[in-house]
């Protein structure tokens, strides 16, 4: 009798952890993949940005893993919705939980919820095309836009706001979105760090790509370029020489102007019903390394902020969850009898797409030491009786020829993103058009 275990969610450290079990076992062990999406992939497909094809072709190694014989992809079936947890160990031997982060930390600043203060992950998975967010959620018409913080998602946003859509129109965003991108009438970009050049988290070649947008002057200010001494590793040492070039630089006319800041932090966000301005406090370092503000204060006129200070994951029904660290408490990917985990949702939202291979590597050592048993009933048999039918591995295959095909029809690049449930399901003959 082979092992039986589900594992929930599809993204990388989903998909790794369903190859980590076929291959790490002597024993033939069964997996399915559960996704409350249509579409598998997770951040792979909604969150990495559609100019960086290199890092989206992951997907051609985890598509491999769905393909192997003994593992199954599960789409639209949510738990805490259509299954439990008590669902799953009475169908599986083990259930390993793999969802990832998937909300931004707020900032805790007055008028952080006025209309236009947005999470930078909602507009990540707008223009990633996620059927969470609607093509209408954003409408660009604000001359100025402050991103808050220095990482590598805040670079991917400012990207996408100052490259033209024509410089868009090969990848895969939605075509309404696209439109949506055409029309954007942001003329400056500010991207925000409360600490100085040298704790910037945003990686070298991300930071570079920047600079080779043809559309917007990069510009820095030589003030907040300084930094004093420190024997810095050669990625950040790299940044800095970066970004003190850029400010030895004069605009010179582009479209769109992209302001790097540092030494600031948002203490305000104005405006009545929207945003219409952003208070900013000059900070420095105390002598224990902390941020602190210095009393000097400045105002930017802009009409939309995207946060992006950090993620955090979010508890699932029925599983136990830390709201200090939030992560699910587990040792060594053990949460409890016949559950584990993998991920950020082990580990907090650290490290890059392939550490969640080696942390989904830990999980299974874990789960398969354990030899866990338990599986009674069948889940095919369990979502049939509730009128559920999941989306398999072939509807997916789909879903993907309606993208090829759309992106054939409108003369852009290999695909074009299905936007909506609905369009993903007419695509597989799931409902009609």
């Amino acid at each position: 009798m082979s092992l039986r275990v589900a594992v929930v969610g599809s993204g990388p450290a989903g998909i790794y952890t369903a190859e980590a079990l076929v291959k790490q076992s002597a024993d033939p062990v069964d997996v399915d993949v559960l996704e409350r999406l249509p579409t598998p992939y997770g951040l792979v497909r909604y969150g990495v940005a559609p100019d960086h094809t290199s890092i989206k072709s992951i997907a051609n190694y985890l598509r491999k893993v769905l393909e192997l014989p003994r593992v199954r992809f599960l789409g639209g079936v949510t738990l805490g919705s259509e299954v439990s947890v008590e669902d799953l160990l009475a169908c599986y031997d083990a259930v390993v939980y793999c969802t990832g982060a998937m909300v931004d930390r707020k900032m805790g600043i007055p008028g952080e919820d006025l209309l236009g203060s947005v999470a930078a992950t909602d507009f990540v998975n707008w223009y990633c095309g996620h059927p969470d967010v609607s093509p209408e959620a954003f409408e660009l018409d604000s001359p100025e836009v402050a991103v808050i913080g220095v990482g590598n998602v805040a670079v991917d946003v400012v990207r996408v706001l100052a490259k033209t859509a024509e410089d868009l129109r090969a990848t895969d965003v939605p075509d309404d979105v696209l439109a949506r991108l055409a029309d954007s009438q942001v003329k400056a970009i500010h991207m925000i760090g409360r600490r100085g050049p040298e704790h910037a988290k945003f990686t070298l070649k991300e930071l570079r790509e920047l600079g080779e947008v043809a559309n917007a002057d990069v510009c820095v200010r030589p003030d907040e370029a300084v930094v004093l001494g420190g024997d810095f590793p050669r990625q950040i040492k790299g940044n800095i020489d970066v970004l003190r070039s850029w400010s030895e630089r004069s605009p010179v006319g582009r479209p769109r102007r992209l302001d790097v800041r540092f030494w600031l932090r948002p203490v305000e966000i104005l405006g009545t019903t929207r945003v219409e301005g952003l208070r900013l406090e000059r900070t420095r370092l105390s002598e224990d390394g902390r941020v602190v503000g210095t009393g000097e204060f400045e105002t930017l006129p802009v009409g939309m902020v995207l946060r992006s200070v950090g993620y955090q994951s979010v508890p699932l029904p029925g599983v136990p969850f830390s709201t200090e660290t939030m992560t699910v408490p587990n040792l060594a990917g053990r949460v409890r009898d016949r559950e584990y985990v993998a991920g950020w949702l082990k580990r907090g939202p650290t490290g890059v797409i392939g550490t969640n291979k080696s942390d989904a590597a830990e999980t299974v050592r874990t789960l398969l030491a354990d030899a866990p048993s338990g599986a009674v009933a069948s889940i095919d048999e369990l979502l049939a009786a509730r009128g559920v039918r999941p989306v398999t591995y072939e509807d997916w295959q789909a879903i993907e020829a309606a993208e090829a095909d759309l992106a054939r029809t409108l003369g852009r690049g290999e695909r074009v993103k299905l936007v909506g449930l609905e369009a993903m399901l007419a695509a597989c003959g799931r409902i009609a058009t």
